[in-house]
């Protein structure tokens, strides 16, 4: 049964005790914002428009972006909103919608980089079965598979999220619903939520990094065998680049979502949220794409025809 509460809206503090930080931060984040949405709406474009490019790889690639669009437009909008306007107020459907879509996002993608480290694993390890192993079908039913996961886990931590009662202070430390700002705001026992957010936290991350870690054991075992140097030296750094957007992402999400009482630091979570939520999706076209070979020249021939094309 959900609890009634008598709080309708919250007020998200978000960095309002740094009043000299709200101009450089609000132009900082916009910055980032734009070259996220830009960055990641160019691999996508690029993804779907280049014939070379329509292999599982980059299908996944394009979701990837999506996400990180996705992920990134649910809290800079507003992280923006409170740091040039006085109205920080967000109202409790909204906040609550807020959690719902940013977790969804978070947990799908953690899910499409396990996808996209399986694809690599069968693209290296089975080359000969690779097109067969990997259809159209299988990469449709991958992605829907993990947007239905994130938004099934998502929707059962916000239902234990709307058991509680938030009868007390409305104030939010944060500049977003966040999971522990919400729950710091409640003013009943929080244990069972708490306690269901860190079992479906901790079995996205044991299941995501299970797979994308005997992915990459099967690849580097495989290549070691190449009498290929060159191989080896590229296949170490592909895994290198990955493994650290990886570490990055995981690191934050458990730091946020699976260590108990992480709210003791305030401006900690703050400040990790910030990097997760605004920094890793503009940072991800960067790691997975501008250091491809084919992204890189797919890109120049299509600034290149655009150039030489004549003018209308």
């Amino acid at each position: 049964m959900i609890c009634l509460s008598s709080v309708t809206m919250f007020i998200l503090l978000g960095f309002s005790e740094y009043p000299r930080l709200q101009a450089p931060l609000f132009l900082g984040f916009l910055t980032i914002y734009t070259v996220t949405l830009v960055g990641n709406l160019g691999i996508i474009v690029v993804t779907r428009t280049s014939p070379k490019l329509h292999t599982p790889m980059y299908f996944f690639l394009s979701h990837l972006s999506f996400l990180d669009i996705c992920s990134s437009s649910v809290f800079t909008p507003k992280l923006l909103g409170i740091l040039v306007v006085e109205d920080r107020v967000i109202s409790f459907k909204g906040c609550m919608a807020q959690f719902f879509f940013g977790c969804a996002f978070v947990i799908t993608e953690m899910s499409m980089l396990a996808v996209m480290a399986y694809d690599r694993f069968v693209a290296v390890c089975n080359p000969l079965l690779y097109t067969g192993a990997m259809s159209p079908k299988l990469c449709s039913l991958l992605v829907a598979g993990t947007y239905a996961w994130g938004g099934t886990c998502s929707l059962t931590i916000s239902r234990s999220l709307l058991e509680l009662s938030f009868c007390g202070s409305n104030v939010i430390h944060h500049f977003g619903c966040e999971y522990s700002a919400i729950i710091s705001a409640s003013c009943s026992d929080t244990h069972f939520s708490q306690l269901t957010c860190f079992i479906i936290s901790v079995l996205n991350e044991v299941c995501s990094l299970l797979v994308i870690l005997a992915s990459y054991v099967f690849i580097v075992v495989t290549i070691i065998k190449m009498p290929s140097a060159g191989g080896l030296r590229k296949a170490f750094s592909t895994c290198a680049s990955h493994l650290t957007a990886v570490t990055i992402f995981h690191g934050t999400v458990l730091f946020l979502y699976c260590v108990p009482n992480s709210k003791s630091s305030w401006l900690l979570v703050k400040v990790a949220t910030v990097f997760f939520t605004v920094m890793i999706p503009m940072l991800n076209p960067l790691i997975y794409s501008l250091r491809n070979k084919d992204v890189k020249e797919t890109v120049r021939s299509l600034i290149t025809m655009k150039l030489l094309s004549p003018s209308v």
